[in-house]
């Protein structure tokens, strides 16, 4: 039998810390996770793309603190950023109106994640993006 340790970090960030400051605290946890180094490579890129995405969108439409916690559970690495706002994201079709220079996040973390969900959680709501090891299987038993 596996014993499996469970890992996790919070922190808000308010409008005025920005993405910048989300991304760069993000980057030094990736550093604890147990992933091979080519996963850690590819990985890294798209867990901080998801951050930025993430993040914005909490600050753009709920205005206020956006709440970042990263946890490993020994299979996958959950990216989840909570809001207020209970509001929740549409994805919209790749095609829908070309000229819009917003609106793809949701659709850029699903396309980099290995499984993306939005729920509601306290009032507000909660996206979280799930990363799982490279090559390896899906995440929590899933396909990849």
């Amino acid at each position: 039998m596996v014993t499996v340790r469970a890992v996790g970090w919070a922190r808000s960030f308010p409008v005025s810390r920005g993405v910048r400051a989300a991304r760069e605290w993000t980057a030094e946890h990736l550093e604890s996770v147990p992933w091979d180094e080519d996963t850690r490579r590819e990985a890294t890129y798209s867990v901080l793309l998801t951050v930025s995405e993430l993040v914005t969108n909490s600050h753009r439409y709920a205005g206020g603190s956006a709440r970042l916690v990263l946890t490993w559970d020994g299979s996958c690495l959950h990216v989840s950023v909570a809001d207020d706002d209970p509001r929740m994201p549409l994805m919209r079709p790749a095609d829908a109106d070309l000229g819009a220079t917003s609106g793809r996040g949701l659709g850029i973390v699903s396309a980099v994640a290995d499984s993306c969900d939005v729920h509601a959680v306290h009032g507000g709501k909660a996206v979280t993006a799930c990363f799982g090891p490279r090559g390896g299987p899906g995440p929590h038993g899933s396909g990849t």
